[in-house]
């Protein structure tokens, strides 16, 4: 599985495609400006909005991680963001809230 940091993905800029795999209410509290939502509960139906080479982001990795692999099991290449929006935070990274 590839993997990245949130320093390191920072480092890459905005024009990226992140994608947010948490729900809602999740990331209604905290979130990246530029992250696109698609909330796990739903990725079976959006599946196709995910392009190669997406980086994606939950929590604290596990569900981003999970996400990545079942990617992988459909032949689509993406990357894992390692500890989430939990490190991104804790980085000292920008975030939007509320």
């Amino acid at each position: 599985m590839n993997e990245i940091t949130p320093k390191d993905l920072y480092e890459l800029g905005t024009d990226v495609t992140l994608i947010d795999v948490r729900e809602p209410n999740e990331v209604a509290e905290v979130r990246v400006s530029y992250a696109k939502s698609i909330p796990l509960s739903e990725l079976s139906e959006r599946v196709d909005e995910i392009p190669e080479g997406a980086y994606i982001m939950c929590h604290a990795g596990g569900r981003s991680a999970r996400t990545v692999e079942h990617l992988e099991r459909l032949g689509k290449s993406t990357i894992n963001v390692t500890g989430g929006i939990s490190e991104w935070e804790q980085d000292g990274l920008p975030v939007e809230r509320g």
